[in-house]
């Protein structure tokens, strides 16, 4: 059967997310109100990973009175005891106003800021590249679960634009189960240009996009330095963007859809990678 074209992203549903009504009927009274430059992440896996990676800085604990105490909780509070960090029992309904009404399993911890690293660190060593490029994602659960991939096919970088695109706010390291905590992450102001740069280092450019003219993922070249392009929900990758990789490659659809959601597209490609460098 000939191949059919390629997965082009389409938008997910905002699964995990604080649901709009919730975040009007759940508001942060000022006690808990994060300062300037801090934010609330929640999750157990999310506070976990953040407290495993130890990137940010930790001000305070917050557990919900009469919740477990073990498993994942327990080394939590192991590590933000060795770490000095305050712990406080609270309400429920107080986490509800804090997270807008998200699934937080019962803890949430305040936190500096994510921290991205300035482009120049991912190009450090260009010979060893395997970044991801993330050309203007928006749902929060897919580029949390594209993150999540991305740790854990150990990628050496993330890029992806600073404007019109979702940031890793505290949904999106929720969504990544806390992956994210372990990923270095680069926000760019122009994309295509940075792709440019990656070039001149020596990097190899391969978008993944249902364009005329692309070639199987299978066919294409996927060892030495390298960086995998992936396009939004719907849109798919910009076009001054695609103009700028070296090769475009498609995921062949065999079956009657016509697109992948952008998570399983950027999977799918990843794990190609791993495989051929098996």
């Amino acid at each position: 059967m000939a191949p059919g074209p390629l997965a082009r992203a389409r938008r997910g549903p905002p699964r995990g997310t604080p649901h709009p009504q919730a975040s009007q009927q759940h508001q942060p009274g000022p006690r808990f109100a994060a300062p300037k430059g801090q934010e609330w992440l929640y999750g157990r896996n999310a506070v976990r990973e953040s407290l495993r990676a130890r990137r940010r800085g930790f001000r305070r604990l917050l557990i919900a009175r009469g919740g477990a105490r073990s498993g994942v909780m327990q080394e939590i509070l192991g590590t933000v005891r060795e770490l000095s960090v305050p712990i406080e029992e609270v309400e429920r309904v107080d986490l509800d106003g804090l997270t807008g009404g998200a699934n937080h399993q019962g803890v949430c911890l305040l936190a500096s800021q994510y921290p991205y690293l300035p482009m120049v660190e991912l190009l450090r060593a260009p010979e060893h590249a395997f970044l991801l490029v993330l050309d203007s994602l928006q749902d929060p659960q897919n580029l949390g679960a594209v993150l999540r991939t991305a740790e854990a096919v150990s990628v050496t970088g993330v890029i992806m634009p600073e404007h019109r695109a979702a940031g890793v706010t505290p949904a999106v390291v929720n969504a990544s189960a806390g992956a994210v905590e372990h990923v270095r992450v680069a926000q760019v102001v122009n994309l295509a240009r940075t792709l440019d740069a990656c070039k001149d280092a020596g990097v190899w450019v391969v978008g993944v996009e249902a364009a005329p003219g692309a070639q199987p993922l299978w066919n294409v070249r996927l060892d030495g330095s390298l960086a995998l392009v992936v396009g939004s929900e719907g849109e798919g990758i910009r076009r001054l963007v695609l103009e700028k990789c070296d090769v475009v490659a498609r995921l062949p659809l065999l079956g009657k859809v016509e697109s992948l959601n952008a998570a399983v597209a950027a999977a799918v490609a990843l794990y190609e990678v791993v495989r051929r460098r098996a």
